[in-house]
């Protein structure tokens, strides 16, 4: 019988490797873990194997005895799945909460095995849980991950609730996934909603046309939000039948209203680009509109409405020591920043081996050490520029502009289409929303700018404050003061002309809702 000599050497070439789950510029001889790695997989392939030490040395070598089997042997992913699945039960997650060392926040550790993508795991638990972070530190090098956040609730306190402290526990302590698909997976839906992803160019008045729609096919939005960036609207809806109140099962319903619509997002211009896709309902809303507006490319166009000292500050420089790329960013901190950030990193697949970032005060100051996920840093003038120009644009899409206006009301069928109708004939155009609704309660929140692109007029938002409920819509933030002399736009009477005219009657689906 032949005998073939499998050293360590030999599988730290091999395909797998390469995959750099752990980096090869470690050193790999006589390291247990990448030995055990190399024992189970060629036990997954059935052979049989014996560990055998050199004399003059460490070093291992696996004696296999079997003809047939290295010969265009092929590692398979459900290989990988299994090793790295046995690993991870090897080696659990530890999470430690401290709420002692630190005077202003809550200390949370994650200690884990390395993978591609856990980074943004954890990062979007704790911004679902509406943390702020005020500091983080990043290690995930050597095939082991240790991440460290500084956080606190949104009104600036430590997390002290134990029930919110055991969820962390029990998400980040376990062999958790989430599964955000990037492609679509067409008509299919789950039983509880529909989910409808819309992206297209944006204009004044598209949400209150697209709502109209829904409502008029008898559909009801109970959660979304709706971005705008660089003229392109991107949208995900959860969405329910009037009449069953759960998801949408009829396929010809389905078809019906994505012609619609697509229709509306493609407006009276047929060479507008626009997609709309309905879909089930296992979709995290706001990594699928990151992800949605990066394939639409909209980091490539220029944003006119963004002044140079609002936009943010981004570098990227090699560190050729290390072979990294060191990616630094300056901004005005907001809610979930970080998750944007690292968001579309990851989706650019992009690994973070190192990362400090201070948000203590009211600029952001993020740095990370990368590598693409083949294992080189950014190795071209193109490739820098693109991901410096992919995440400014994760930073200013969720940037708050306008004002914010907060709805609070028991939620029913055509709610949203009459709310944003009023804002539409009100010469108002809807920048960014969030929908949702708990106990069959909607608690809606819009931030809104005049649509001509001047400052709005104050008496607009108590008429239409009055039309809706002075209880049901709230002002947030800085309330716009009244001027003597109001400045008007020259185009002005073009877009009332616009807002108030049955816009809907021009695409020949439905009915006028003004």
């Amino acid at each position: 019988m032949r005998q073939i000599q499998l050293t360590c050497a030999d599988v730290q070439d091999s395909d797998l490797a390469k995959k750099r789950i752990y980096p090869t510029h470690k050193p790999f001889l006589g390291t247990p873990l990448l030995c055990t790695r190399a024992l189970i997989l060629l036990s997954h392939l059935g052979i049989c194997f014996l560990l055998l030490n050199h004399q003059e040395g460490s070093r291992n070598t696996i004696l296999k005895n079997s003809d047939q089997v290295l010969d265009g042997m092929s590692y398979s992913r459900n290989m990988e799945d299994e090793y790295e699945k046995f690993i991870r039960r090897m080696n659990p997650p530890r999470v430690v909460i401290d709420n002692e060392s630190c005077k202003n926040a809550t200390i949370i550790q994650v200690d884990s095995v390395n993978r591609h993508g856990i980074l943004l795991e954890v990062v979007q638990v704790l911004t679902d849980l509406n943390f702020v972070f005020t500091k983080a530190y990043i290690s995930s090098d050597g095939g082991w991950f240790m991440d460290v956040f500084n956080v606190t609730d949104q009104d600036g306190n430590k997390i002290t609730d134990e029930e919110v402290l055991d969820y962390i526990q029990k998400s980040l302590g376990s062999e958790t996934s989430f599964t955000t698909s990037v492609d679509s997976v067409g008509v299919t839906s789950s039983t509880d909603h529909t989910v409808i992803e819309l992206i297209g160019s944006d204009r004044p008045g598209l949400l209150s046309e697209l709502c109209a729609v829904l409502t008029h096919l008898k559909c009801n939005v109970l959660n979304g939000e709706v971005w705008t960036h660089n003229t392109r609207a991107a949208s995900v809806m959860q969405v329910t039948d009037e009449e069953s109140g759960l998801a949408i099962m009829d396929p010809e319903k389905l078809s019906v209203i994505k012609k619609m619509l697509c229709n509306v997002l493609k407006g009276s211009n047929k060479g507008n680009e626009a997609k709309t896709v309905v879909s089930h309902g296992a979709t995290h809303t706001e990594r699928r509109l990151h992800q949605m507006m990066f394939a639409d490319r909209d980091y490539e166009r220029s944003n006119e409405g963004c002044s140079e000292n609002q936009k943010p500050d981004v570098k990227v420089v090699n560190w050729y020591d290390k072979d990294y790329s060191v990616v630094t960013i300056r901004c005005k901190d907001r809610p979930k920043l970080l998750f944007d950030t690292i968001c579309t990193l990851t989706d650019m697949e992009y690994v973070v081996f190192h990362g400090n970032v201070d948000a203590e005060g009211p600029e952001a100051y993020q740095e990370y050490c990368i590598r693409h996920i083949d294992g080189f840093p950014v190795n071209s003038e193109a490739e820098r520029q693109r991901v410096i120009q992919c995440l400014e644009a994760a930073i200013e899409r969720r940037v708050s502009e306008g004002l914010k206006l907060e709805l609070c009301t028991t939620d029913r069928v055509g709610l949203l289409s009459d709310v944003t109708r009023i804002f539409r004939e009100n010469s108002l155009t809807v920048t960014r929303a969030e929908l949702t609704t708990r106990a069959g309660k909607a608690m809606n929140t819009f931030y809104v700018g005049d649509a001509s692109g001047y400052p709005i007029d104050p008496r607009i938002i108590d008429s239409i404050r009055n039309e809706i409920g002075q209880t049901i819509l709230k002002v947030k933030g800085n309330a716009p003061e009244f001027s003597q002399n109001p400045q008007e736009s020259p185009n002005r009477f073009l877009f009332g002309g616009l807002f108030k005219s049955k816009s809907f009657c021009n695409f020949g689906i439905v009915r006028s809702y003004s």
